[in-house]
């Protein structure tokens, strides 16, 4: 009973976020496995190392290894195939983890200017961090920043490569 109420109120808080005007395109599969992580630098939020994985980080297996919760074109909002993976990240901040921070990073396509992306994006970010939020995750523990265009992980100029840029990506401090 507990989880259909959280589920009605998740999906009801998304509704209000979602934008009015409706885009007809192909249904985009879920890549989110395997997704290279953009522009990891020193001293970045990075997805964890192959050593990691061997030790059993929980975030290197199962839900949590997938990291990018992907979006329709000039759309925020979060796709119902990706409201498993932000409970997962949800439910593992609020048990597991009940110290750490996490970064959500959000992107789009080139396509836009560049003022309208970097908008886009932190639309994007905003979108997932208010579903962890809803499911019990505390604010002040969640960072968004929107690159828009300038972190793409697919080049070329086409709906493949499109789509996978329309993304926002959960990053955990201190990996």
């Amino acid at each position: 009973m507990k989880n259909t109420a959280l589920i009605l109120l998740v999906a009801a808080a998304l509704a209000g976020c979602a934008s009015k005007e409706t885009k007809t395109e192909a249904p985009v599969a879920d890549r989110s496995v395997n997704q290279p992580q953009a522009n990891a630098g020193a001293g970045s939020m990075t997805t964890p190392n192959r050593a990691e994985n061997l030790q059993g980080n929980p975030l290197t297996q199962g839900q949590l290894a997938k990291r990018s919760v992907y979006f329709d074109y000039d759309s925020n909002a979060v796709k119902d195939e990706y409201r498993g993976l932000v409970q997962a990240h949800s439910r593992y901040l609020t048990a597991d983890k009940r110290d750490a921070k996490i970064r959500i990073e959000g992107n789009c396509d080139e396509r836009g200017s560049r003022e309208y992306n970097l908008a886009l994006g932190q639309r994007r970010a905003e979108a997932v961090k208010k579903v962890m939020t809803v499911l019990g995750v505390n604010d002040n523990r969640i960072e968004t920043v929107s690159y828009g265009e300038e972190k793409p992980v697919a080049q070329g100029h086409d709906e493949q490569a499109w789509s996978q840029n329309r993304r926002a990506d959960i990053k955990y401090a201190g990996e």
